[in-house]
């Protein structure tokens, strides 16, 4: 099956709706000490402040949050969830170069915290280490891998976190890669546990929301998977999402995402005196952001062929 490639998105989303439970479920140690009546703060202003000339030209899940300790002194916690299929090879290095421009800019020590979803090396993760005679510069930081989590899978059933149907989600997401109908089924199970945990309705619209996202079907699979909610969720007497709704959202995010191309197709002949045309089916193996973060930088291209390579990148 074709593979969906935007994880970024519905992680962003789903750490901004549990940043308190993202922290409990897997840096418990921290949890414990801040002061969670006070509140928090995400500064991603200031974050794209102190990353922007470390861009690579990937994406990252990066989020910079100001929190508060019971002792009474506050603090800055970079969590860098990098969901990603393949592994990058300057990790480190990166969560090294965050963590001392958050110093440098602002006199703070950071807590930077590391999830991500691929396979990686654990010596090539969790620490940045250099050295020239008697100088030496050593950062080490907590790295959470969710394969991690399939070794007990009965936990995360029996949790009660948010987070720990997240996991289950990406966990299920890896491992249906090459079938769609044994993802359809995983990903029905796998609502059918969500409505039987009793989470609210609101939790249950986050959560199906991120679910649905991740575990992308093909339409014929993705129709019989709607199909299946909305028996069960007659069954149950929770109409929480119904099929009206639903085609309504697939419709409108299709019709959004066409309007989007075609605007990027008329500034790309614009700018570069082609036809609107010519460039639309070049466009169309791009998702959302992609499009997004296209237009942003659609000024900055020099020619023609540097768009072309750009779009060769992302679809690669």
């Amino acid at each position: 099956m074709t593979e969906k490639h935007d994880y970024d998105t519905p992680w962003k989303e789903i750490i901004e709706q549990y940043f308190p439970e993202f922290i409990a479920f897997f840096f418990p140690k921290a949890f414990q000490d801040i002061d969670w009546k006070r509140g928090y703060e995400f500064l991603d202003k200031e974050l794209q402040k102190i990353a922007k000339d470390a861009d690579t030209g990937r994406r990252y899940v990066d989020k910079l949050v100001k929190v508060w300790l019971k002792n009474g002194k506050d603090v800055w916690a970079v969590i860098h969830a990098d969901i990603q299929i393949e592994g990058e090879g300057d990790f480190s290095e990166r969560m090294y170069i965050y963590n001392y421009r958050l110093y440098d800019r602002y006199r703070r020590h950071a807590a930077s915290f590391a999830v991500i979803g691929y396979a990686g090396r654990k010596k090539n993760t969790g620490k940045f280490e250099k050295k020239l005679w008697d100088c030496e510069v050593r950062f080490r930081f907590p790295v959470v891998r969710l394969g991690d989590y399939a070794k007990d899978e009965k936990s995360l059933r029996d949790s009660d976190n948010p987070f720990a149907v997240v996991v289950l989600a990406h966990l299920k997401t890896k491992a249906t890669v090459r079938s769609s109908r044994k993802r359809m089924r995983e990903k029905i199970a796998l609502i059918r546990h969500l409505y039987r945990k009793g989470f609210s309705k609101q939790d249950i619209i986050n959560l199906f929301r991120f679910i649905d996202w991740v575990m992308f079907l093909p339409e014929k699979e993705d129709d019989l998977f709607w199909e299946e909610v909305s028996v069960f969720e007659k069954e149950g007497k929770m109409p929480y999402i119904t099929s009206v709704e639903r085609i309504g959202y697939k419709r409108g995010i299709k019709q959004g995402i066409q309007q989007m191309r075609s605007m990027l197709a008329r500034l790309i002949a614009k700018k570069f005196r082609v036809r609107p045309e010519q460039e639309l089916p070049k466009l169309e193996k791009l998702g959302p952001d992609d499009l997004l973060e296209l237009g942003e930088e659609l000024l900055d291209f020099e020619s023609l062929e540097a768009v072309y390579r750009w779009i060769e990148r992302r679809t690669a």
